[in-house]
């Protein structure tokens, strides 16, 4: 992505990206000014679903992680036009969960569509490896879970046996979404909707934290 002038200064200054978030964990909710329920999505790239989630849910705060500067551009901007309130972004590595969050303070994680790192010796970078279950498992709530969505079937399959073999439960799993349309409930990231619109499958799963 060619680099967009003034991005990194765009969003230190935007009320909408916190540049501090380690001085935040264990009071998000001081944040939004509320105790709403709290959902994480690792990997927000443009924020089109973020933003679309978080307008069609008012009543739960969402934050959106983001290393790279010029999607973490977009994504502001969608939120500052669309006046949300109940979102914000970090510019930071997803490595750095749990000095952002305090144990038990999130209520879902999100990961939609990241990156599938196919090389064996890149596995721990996946966002569904056993090394990111583990952060997950700190800082999600008793009852708090994973949603995630790919077209990338070994993927797929790696998640679901990694999830299986770190002690967590997999619900809700999927191997064609929208093999009948888009389920009403479910919110598409724009790869989503030009994934579908050419026919790809999209695979989804819940993962929940197995008992304590």
């Amino acid at each position: 992505m060619r680099c967009i002038k003034g991005s990194y200064e765009y969003i230190d200054q935007s009320d909408y990206c916190i540049s501090d978030p380690m001085s935040w964990k264990g009071k998000w909710a001081k944040v939004f000014g509320n105790d709403n329920p709290l959902i994480v999505e690792i990997g927000t790239g443009r924020g089109s679903y973020l933003t679309r989630y978080a307008a069609r849910e008012p009543g739960i705060n969402f934050v959106g992680i983001e290393l790279y500067s010029n999607p973490l551009y977009r994504a502001v901007k969608k939120a500052e036009e669309l006046e949300l309130p109940n979102v914000r972004f970090i510019r930071i590595n997803a490595e750095f969960l749990t000095g952002m969050f305090e144990e038990h303070e999130i209520d879902e994680i999100h990961l939609n569509f990241s990156d599938p790192w196919p090389k064996v010796s890149k596995a721990n970078k996946r966002l569904t490896s056993a090394h990111f279950l583990q952060k997950y498992d700190i800082v999600l709530k008793e009852n708090g879970k994973i949603v995630f969505k790919t077209d990338n079937t070994p993927l797929f399959d790696f998640s679901l046996k990694e999830a299986v073999s770190e002690g967590w439960i997999t619900e809700e799993i999927d191997y064609d979404l929208h093999v009948n349309g888009n389920p009403e409930w479910n919110v598409m990231t724009d790869y989503e909707m030009q994934f579908v619109e050419k026919g790809v499958r999209i695979h989804r799963v819940v993962i929940r934290r197995g008992c304590q």
